[in-house]
């Protein structure tokens, strides 16, 4: 895929309604780390795929074909293509997260499920506390419930200077080296950190450009602190996502009780060497292509 294929791969997810990923596949064509294609029948582009380069874990993610395409081959030849790109560069381990059409093809080329993603939601509303990265209090919330912010923490919007430890946090939470999907999203609007009265980064969230957010906090309240600033940043009735493992119980029941709805769920699929990371940490995506 190149820069002048964007605008024909767009136009083949919105007919097949997977949404407007111009901004991803402009962003994907031109990053180094990622592997993106296109399937073009007449000059007119029938699949797509994106490969992301994690370190040595890889992404296999928009694994797209026509619906007049489906059923010859192609998305198996599109995946293998991009799986065996990324193992040619050096990912042990590669990751996707699978539609419910999809999974039998992947299950076939030898992904297993490892965990669910479980996205919820919530309608944004007055909660008190930071809003676009003002540093946090302890005051109660706007609309009467307890707040969760504390006094000792400090709210912040995720800026380059952030990336470097903001990396290290990363990468023991997903096991994959993420610096560079860090790099070139630090200083979006809605990026944030939360760092205690030392100084030292306690979670994250950054944003990429079409609206998704890895969000990283070891702590789920801290989590629950980033996801408050997101929701109060937030215009009044916007609904906001998150989302986290299915196998992260507790962090799934404190979000449920905090108002938190799921809107679906997906199973993440592994291939490979085992992967070291920590679900729980996990609260949030860019998408599923990149992680």
């Amino acid at each position: 895929m190149t820069r002048a294929d964007v605008d024909g791969a767009t136009d083949a997810l919105l007919r097949g309604d997977w949404g407007d990923r111009r901004s991803f596949f402009a962003f994907a064509a031109d990053h180094p780390a990622c592997d993106a294609i296109v399937a073009v029948d007449h000059g007119r582009v029938v699949g797509t795929g994106v490969g992301t380069r994690n370190g040595a874990v890889g992404w296999v993610g928009t694994i797209f074909v026509a619906a007049e395409r489906r059923g010859a081959g192609l998305g198996t030849e599109l995946t293998e293509r991009i799986c065996d790109g990324l193992a040619a560069a050096g990912c042990r381990t590669l990751v996707l997260v699978a539609t419910e059409q999809g999974r039998p093809l992947y299950e076939r080329l030898g992904f297993s499920v490892a965990d669910w993603y479980v996205t919820v939601e919530r309608d944004a509303r007055a909660l008190g506390g930071p809003a676009g990265g003002e540093p946090a209090g302890g005051e109660p919330a706007g609309d009467g419930t307890a707040g969760h912010l504390d006094a000792a923490l400090v709210i912040a919007p995720f800026s380059p200077a952030d990336v470097a430890e903001a990396a290290e946090l990363d990468r023991a939470a997903t096991g994959e080296d993420r610096a560079h999907l860090l790099a070139a999203f630090a200083g979006i609007a809605g990026g944030l950190t939360v760092r205690d009265a030392a100084g030292g980064l306690r979670g994250f969230v950054a944003r990429a450009p079409w609206g998704g957010g890895a969000t990283v906090a070891p702590d789920p309240a801290d989590a629950r602190r980033l996801l408050d600033a997101r929701l109060a940043a937030a215009p009044p009735g916007h609904r906001v996502r998150a989302g986290t493992m299915l196998s992260n119980a507790a962090g799934l029941a404190m979000l449920a009780a905090d108002g938190w709805t799921e809107a679906w769920r997906a199973p993440r699929l592994h291939r490979g060497e085992p992967l070291a990371w920590q679900p729980t940490a996990l609260w949030g995506q860019f998408n599923h292509a990149l992680g």
